[in-house]
């Protein structure tokens, strides 16, 4: 007959004790154990096995243990950080398709010298850790990472004759917390294209396209292209506005607006307006940038660009996202482009307007005229960029699109110059 009520800890365990239900936590820490260890360190990626340890050694690098499939209950796994480098390279842990910790995502070990039971309960539960050292009451994370995104659209056209400049992309940012093994889809917009010869008293410019990135359990984010600059009608919106060109009784005198669709902080700014009236130089307004709105125009100058921001986000500060200057009508001095890829107007007296810098989502600078205006258009507004900075540590180089890949510090810079994706 076994031992009835608690046995001492000191005194040793008989088979008669595991019927009569008796064993207690002093009676499992003493040493009876489902649990047998595989001796042999793993460097690699492996399956484990039900009721066995195992030797972790992410010296080299990171890897995933998958864990048993179709497990029944009271089923154990430890795991070991065999050389002090959790916190280095971490741990991932795949419940394949189990859960585990009360979701079905990947965990992870990241703490020196951080070990971890883990026991499966059943199909509600899943896989529960029930013992861990060193890192608190619960030895698990999620697996996951915060990854810093610069999000420019595509600036807009500057338009012809004595034309607006075209207005910068949409310029956002912003710092996310992605799941390992996301996939975020990275959209960069083209730049206005440069508008067509034609019946200069019916065009529009040509508004840039949006750049976006987006992925599960991410928040999207989404900048506007740029509007296109005036001729004789209403400048674009977008996410900095087009600027504004003189007409007989000022219709489409006034820039576009930007920040729209409006976002928090704002994605860009207002167009400037023409010179009303106009004479001698019909002088235009410049698209607004980043940073700034537009000039207005006066009567002998076309409005300058509206300055474009800053940023590090790549190791070293670049302004982009600056607005096109505005044009001017026989002589008169035109508008410069926004610092940060604005395009130039055309020179007063006749002249094709400059396109923004490409990957800065510049706006394109108005074209200025002299009597033989049909000739002169403005220039394309520039193609726009998508940036990520992810922890050296954590980058997956897993890409489409061939982004450019370079490093600053701690961090891999991803510069997508077109659309494409990265999986965290």
């Amino acid at each position: 007959m076994g031992f009835v009520g608690r046995k001492p800890t000191n005194a040793p365990l008989t088979s008669d004790d595991i019927p009569n239900g008796i064993i207690g936590a002093e009676d499992l820490a003493a040493g009876l154990s489902k649990i047998t260890f595989d001796t042999t360190p793993k460097t690699t990626g492996f399956t484990a096995v039900a009721n066995t340890g195992y030797f972790c050694n992410t010296t080299s690098a990171g890897f995933t243990v998958t864990l048993p499939a179709t497990p029944s209950a009271g089923d154990q796994v430890q795991l070991v950080d065999y050389a002090g480098t959790f916190d280095t390279n971490a741990l991932v842990i795949d419940p394949n398709g189990e859960d585990i910790e009360g979701g079905t995502s990947n965990l992870q070990l990241s703490g020196e010298r951080e070990g971890v039971i883990l026991t499966y309960i059943d199909s509600t539960q899943g896989w529960i850790a029930t013992s861990g050292i060193n890192e608190g009451t619960d030895a698990l994370e999620p697996n996951q990472y915060s990854i810093d995104f610069l999000v420019i659209a595509g600036g807009g056209a500057g338009n012809r004759n004595y034309g607006g400049g075209g207005g910068a992309g949409g310029y956002r940012t912003s710092t996310q917390t992605a799941a390992v093994g996301t996939v975020i889809t990275v959209t960069v917009g083209d730049g206005g294209a440069a508008q067509a010869i034609g019946d200069y008293a019916t065009e529009t410019a040509n508004s840039g396209s949006n750049s976006s990135i987006s992925g599960s359990g991410l928040t999207t984010i989404t900048s506007a292209g740029g509007g296109g600059g005036s001729q004789n009608q209403t400048a674009g919106s977008g996410g900095s506005g087009g600027g504004g060109s003189d007409s007989v009784g000022g219709v489409g005198n006034l820039g576009g607006s930007g920040n729209t669709p409006s976002t928090v902080p704002s994605q860009g700014n207002n167009g400037g307006r023409a010179h009303n009236g106009g004479v001698p130089n019909y002088g235009t307004g410049g698209g607004g940038g980043a940073s700034a709105v537009g000039g207005d125009g006066a009567s002998t100058t076309g409005g300058n660009g509206g300055a474009g921001t800053a940023s590090s986000i790549t190791g070293t500060s670049i302004t982009r996202a600056g607005g096109g200057g505005g044009g001017t009508y026989n002589g008169g001095t035109s508008g410069t482009g926004g610092v940060g890829g604005g395009g130039n107007a055309g020179t007063g007296g006749g002249g094709t307007g400059t396109s923004g810098t490409v990957n800065t989502g510049g706006g394109g600078g108005g074209s200025s005229s002299g009597a033989n205006y049909s000739q002169y258009i403005g220039g394309a507004g520039g193609k726009g960029v998508v940036i990520l900075s992810v922890p050296t540590v954590k980058y997956s180089s897993t890409t489409t699109g061939s982004p450019t890949v370079t490093t600053s510090g701690s961090n891999t810079i991803l510069q997508f110059n077109g659309s494409g994706s990265y999986t965290a």
